[in-house]
């Protein structure tokens, strides 16, 4: 994609160069022209980078503001984007999950959350194990275990299939919800130190598969089984 941007501040051909050449430096940008005529700059990117983010690479004496976009706009596309994947998984998941309780008389919360559990367990492993090493490689990244036993990264996509399978089964629900538990609970500090010290690495819950960035969606990915297997827990006590 390109926008036009225009750019305050330039006097000289020295302040062109100097524009264009710290716009450059920031990821996804791909041609950058500028002109201190116009006062404006042309980004072509791979996708829809902040203004704040282009505004952080320039010298304060040089302001950047959009000229022909609605940043809001573009931003909410641009995230919508980035996630898509994930978003249609839980559509997906969610539909069917709803699907299923059409055959029951009323509405089991229970039954209805240990479906979509084991529909996200399933479909997560699935794209993990897709590319297994890569997983792993993104995986030891920012998981407290995997960092210190790299094997973990590895075992972690088997013991998300195998908690697919004890949900779509009804394997001891106690073991499985408690093991879920432990497990996700230990996954989502790792999530949690990366998101807030925001470090830009890669989200690997989708496996190598999808480019998708750590970020708060992953936190709620996490804390939703959390969740959704505390509370069956305490209703099997």
């Amino acid at each position: 994609m390109t926008h036009q941007y225009q750019v305050t501040g330039m006097t000289c051909s020295s302040c062109e160069a100097k524009v264009k050449g710290a716009l450059m430096t920031i990821e996804n940008v791909k041609n950058v022209e500028v002109s201190k005529e116009t006062n404006s700059a042309t980004i072509t990117m791979d996708k829809h980078i902040a203004l704040s983010d282009f505004q952080k690479a320039l010298d304060p004496k040089y302001q950047i503001a959009a000229i022909n976009h609605n940043e809001l706009e573009e931003q909410a596309k641009s995230w919508f984007e980035t996630y898509k994947p994930i978003l249609l998984i839980f559509f997906y998941i969610s539909l069917i999950t709803i699907l299923i309780q059409n055959k029951n008389e009323h509405f089991n919360v229970t039954e209805a959350m240990q479906h979509f559990m084991a529909g996200f367990f399933l479909v997560f492993s699935f794209f993990k194990l897709l590319n297994l090493k890569g997983f792993a490689e993104s995986y030891v990244m920012y998981d407290v275990i995997a960092k210190r036993i790299p094997i973990w990264a590895y075992l972690y996509a088997f013991t998300e299939l195998l908690l697919g399978v004890a949900f779509l089964t009804g394997f001891n629900p106690l073991i499985t919800n408690s093991v879920t538990f432990l497990v996700m609970s230990i996954s989502i500090v790792g999530v949690l130190q990366s998101v807030l010290n925001k470090k830009k690495i890669q989200c690997a819950c989708l496996g190598a598969i999808f480019n998708l960035p750590m970020s708060t969606v992953t936190i709620i990915e996490d804390a939703l089984m959390i969740v959704m297997s505390g509370l069956m827990i305490i209703n099997l006590l």
